[in-house]
């Protein structure tokens, strides 16, 4: 992102309260310490079936990946993983008062976000911020950033895309704040702008002659 006129940030993890307090949204954020993923089997496991957390905070860390990763074992029975493609995050809405409470999370990282409603009501009180990926396929540039795997959790029960994978990482990203701890969502505030525009910039075309069922022509529904 060098040269792009944005606001960057090198976070070291775990991350202070203090620290979370200098993101401003839309900034650049770097990490480095660790990170684990988690997606929607171990956020049910975790909650819905009791299971709670496999290991400690300082075990597992406080930054929480919504993602699949290129993992593989090696015959050894060591670990690698070379990538990290990160997963739509709101669908794990549902699950998120519970699980600030059993993981302790401070950070989660994703792809597209949450409403600002979810923010305030969720991550506000956790003392919490949502960084998200700045693009489609940059999970290979993640992976630079990825030092070594820590440990693996729940491999079995789960396999291998959505067990728990701890991560070391050094300059992992780019990420963007997409929310801060007062709850405001980047996405929002720039679609916002953007919204007032949309009718002017269709003016004069054609609703489209194939369509997918349920497919909207109000403009003011599309995501920016």
């Amino acid at each position: 992102m060098a040269g792009s006129g944005l606001k960057t940030i090198h976070l070291k993890l775990p991350a202070s309260t203090e620290d979370l307090c200098k993101l401003e949204i839309g900034s650049v954020a770097y990490l480095t310490g660790r990170v684990f993923t988690a997606r929607e089997a171990v956020y049910k496991h975790a909650i819905e079936d009791g299971a709670g957390m496999p290991a400690s905070r300082a075990e597992l860390g406080l930054a929480n990946f919504h993602c699949s990763p290129a993992a593989s074992v090696n015959p050894d029975g060591s670990h690698i993983v070379g990538a990290v493609t990160a997963t739509a995050s709101f669908r794990f809405a549902k699950w998120l008062d519970d699980w600030f409470k059993i993981s302790g999370c401070n950070i989660i990282i994703g792809k597209g976000g949450m409403t600002s409603e979810v923010y305030r009501n969720a991550f506000v009180p956790n003392n919490a911020i949502y960084l998200t990926t700045v693009g489609y396929g940059t999970g290979a540039l993640l992976g630079r950033g990825i030092r070594r795997v820590a440990r693996v959790y729940w491999l079995e029960e789960l396999g291998l895309a959505q067990a728990i994978w701890v991560l070391e990482v050094e300059n992992f990203g780019p990420f963007l704040v997409e929310s801060d701890l007062n709850g405001n969502s980047l996405f929002e505030r720039e679609n916002a702008k953007i919204a007032p525009g949309l009718e002017r910039l269709y003016e004069g075309t054609r609703p489209a002659t194939l369509r997918r069922y349920g497919e909207t022509d109000d403009k003011t529904d599309e995501v920016i």
